[in-house]
């Protein structure tokens, strides 16, 4: 019953503050978050390199309340492209971006300006030409490198445009990927939809507070979804990636991808950062394709937090750091 309450204080400036100051806090921020800058998480690419691993990266950051504050989003990103382009890293390193760090979330100028149709909602949020506009050239110098970018799925409103922009983006870059969220109700018909040749689709079990109207809210029917979604994208003509730290769901992904006569590079697995490190290694050994989620950066608070209300040993883990710091 905490997730809520912890996915509920993710949106809380007195909570981020709170948590900011916590005298146990950087200890377990470092757990999850790689580096503040583009030169902290290098080294951890080519750690995985070595290790067999590969890498998508997250440059943290959600809460965009200007255009502004977008582009510079947009320039973290290409900065890292450069990077990762000098360092002959692009094979092993893709890109996991939010589009409301793009300013998807941004409202149109003219809601802005208390313009637009009296009464009437736009078909997608206000920000979402900005967001397409911003990320389209993170993909395109990604293409450029060997990589390609995946788009994170956010909270249910958002996914239409979201569709949306990976669709277009997928036009001229038919590598880019999308994540589906297996506590959605709609997220069966979305699998359908995707698995088609070509496609990249990371499932995960989503990490937003949603109501009961559009989503499982028990952990065993979500685990039932995740298993049927899965088993039509392993059954489909696409790339799944399969979004999780389940031991469980781990082998079953195995076993579906078994049955759908896959072989060992036609799907993998990810996780994140700091989390069943020895897992990572282990199904690399194995011959499986194994990518580790990495986010840095500065603004790491939602992040953060969604990973607490992920996994109560998340918490944990935080409240001993917390009380032994203090």
């Amino acid at each position: 019953m905490l997730g809520p309450v912890i996915l509920a204080a993710s949106r809380s400036d007195k909570m981020r503050r709170f948590i900011s100051a916590a005298p146990g806090t950087k200890q377990v921020v470092d757990r999850f978050i790689a580096g503040e800058s583009v030169d902290q998480v290098v080294p951890v690419v080519r750690d995985a390199a070595d290790k067999g691993l590969e890498v998508t990266l997250d440059v943290v950051g959600e809460d965009i309340t200007t255009p502004e504050q977008a582009a510079a989003a947009r320039d973290a990103y290409l900065e890292l492209v450069g990077r990762l382009k000098e360092l002959g890293l692009g094979a092993r390193a893709e890109m996991s971006v939010k589009l409301s760090m793009f300013g998807q979330s941004l409202p149109s100028p003219a809601t802005a300006l208390g313009g637009g149709p009296s009464g009437s909602a736009p078909e997608f949020p206000g920000g979402h030409d900005l967001a397409l506009a911003n990320v389209r050239p993170v993909v395109e110098a990604a293409a450029a490198i060997g990589t390609t970018v995946t788009l994170d799925a956010e909270d249910h409103t958002t996914l239409d445009s979201m569709f949306a922009i990976h669709e277009e983006l997928r036009k001229d870059f038919p590598q880019t990927g999308c994540v589906i969220q297996s506590y959605l109700f709609r997220t069966e018909a979305d699998a359908r939809r995707l698995a088609a040749a070509g496609s990249r689709v990371r499932l995960v079990k989503g990490a937003y507070k949603e109501p009961a109207s559009v989503a499982y809210q028990s952990k065993p029917e979500i685990d039932k979804a995740y298993v049927r979604i899965l088993k039509t994208l392993m059954q489909g003509e696409g790339y799944p990636m399969i979004g999780s730290h389940d031991p469980r769901l781990i082998a079953i992904g195995q076993e579906l991808a078994r049955q759908a006569g896959r072989k060992l590079d036609e799907y993998e697995f990810q996780m994140l950062y700091g989390i069943r490190s020895e897992e990572h290694v282990r199904l690399a050994a194995e011959g499986h394709r194994m990518r580790v989620y990495t986010a840095y950066g500065t603004d790491w608070y939602g992040y953060f937090m969604r990973r607490l209300a992920e996994k109560p040993a998340n918490l944990l883990f935080f409240g001993r750091s917390v009380l032994t710091r203090g």
